[in-house]
């Protein structure tokens, strides 16, 4: 069996017909709603919405302690339902804490910055830096490509390395199919493949509505790949390693997808240097994220060589049990050090 929202929604003017949702008996039969609004657009489509039961809750930041205060009044309240209204953190707080709370959650998504947009997963800060958690995926899922539109082009094209690494995962995936033995689920790598390929070699870019569009149904597929496996093994291996890594460490470096994006290009390299292939895809990787204007390698993002060569070394220990390219070849610091030289010279503009 599947877990699939019962609605998605991804078109101009979506946000229009969220009411009517909202609504539907499935999700709540009194129309006692709540939304939590981040502080970017979610504040102005909420007050937009003809929901006059509904409460307003705002979402201050993507921590552990937000989604469980948020999870708290969601049950003092007896709320049927909550949606979720802006962009990456305020959706995983609002998953986390409908999880809580025991009431199915609408995904409201004003930017494509990653795919948490519709997965079981919610990524939040704490005292030691972030952890992902496993969560109820959202019962619909509704993203307005005007507002998506309206907001920062930077968080819009970081969806795009977000989507894209799931390439990186997937063959991490299979990797540890053939050499540890783990099971691999061919349906939820069909999507998170789909959901990649559909972005990789389209010669538009965030300025076409039809490339928004296809950009937000990926992310939602990706979203479903992980609901299918039951974790984020579909979309999630190296490349998220790298990232979680240089996140804990050098805290305020570039943004998720942009790092999941530069991570996955970097795991293509390792695989084409050490195992000798994945040259081919490495190349479709590097061409996309120059389309895109994504960053390829460290100092990009504001990294030096040694930075990123300490959150490579220190990556397989943000998944304890994840067995990857990194955990595979198992390069002693020095070799480390050669390959991130290597993959500079080789993927530079």
């Amino acid at each position: 069996m599947i877990s699939s929202p019962l609605a998605i929604d991804v078109r101009r003017g979506a946000i229009t017909e969220l009411g009517s949702l909202l609504a539907d008996r499935r999700i709540a039969t009194e129309g006692r709603i709540a939304v939590a609004v981040g502080p970017g657009q979610g504040g102005q489509i909420a007050s937009d919405l003809d929901l006059p039961n509904c409460t307003i809750f705002h979402v201050n930041d993507g921590s552990v302690d937000a989604a469980n205060d948020l999870g708290r009044e969601l049950r003092a309240g007896s709320f049927e339902a909550v949606t979720g209204i802006g962009g990456g953190k305020t959706i995983d707080v609002t998953k986390f804490a409908a999880t809580l709370a025991g009431i199915p959650m609408v995904a409201v998504a004003t930017n494509l910055s990653h795919d948490g947009i519709a997965s079981p997963v919610s990524s939040l800060e704490h005292e030691s830096g972030k952890g992902s958690y496993g969560v109820t995926m959202p019962i619909g899922v509704v993203v307005d490509v005007d507002y998506v539109r309206s907001g920062p082009q930077k968080l819009v094209r970081s969806g795009v390395g977000d989507v894209v690494s799931n390439l990186s995962a997937i063959a991490d995936w299979e990797l540890a199919g053939t050499h540890v033995d783990e099971r691999v689920d061919g349906i939820a790598v069909t999507f998170a493949r789909v959901a990649a390929e559909a972005v990789l070699n389209r010669p538009d870019s965030v300025e076409s509505d039809e490339f928004l569009t296809v950009l937000a149904e990926s992310l939602v597929l990706s979203g479903m790949a992980m609901s299918v496996a039951g974790s984020s093994r579909p979309a999630s291996g190296a490349c998220h390693e790298i990232l979680h890594a240089v996140t804990h460490k050098f805290p305020g470096t570039s943004n998720h997808g942009e790092l999941a994006g530069m991570g996955a290009l970097y795991a293509f390299f390792l695989r084409q240097r050490y195992l000798d292939e994945g040259g081919g895809r490495m190349e479709e990787i590097r061409e996309c994220l120059l389309r895109h204007e994504l960053p390829l390698v460290p100092s990009d993002v504001g990294l030096t060589t040694d930075q990123f060569v300490d959150a490579v070394e220190h990556a397989p220990s943000t998944r304890p049990g994840r067995y990857t390219v990194l955990e595979h070849l198992d390069l002693p610091p020095e070799e480390i050090r050669r390959s991130v030289a290597a993959y500079v010279e080789a993927v530079s503009r």
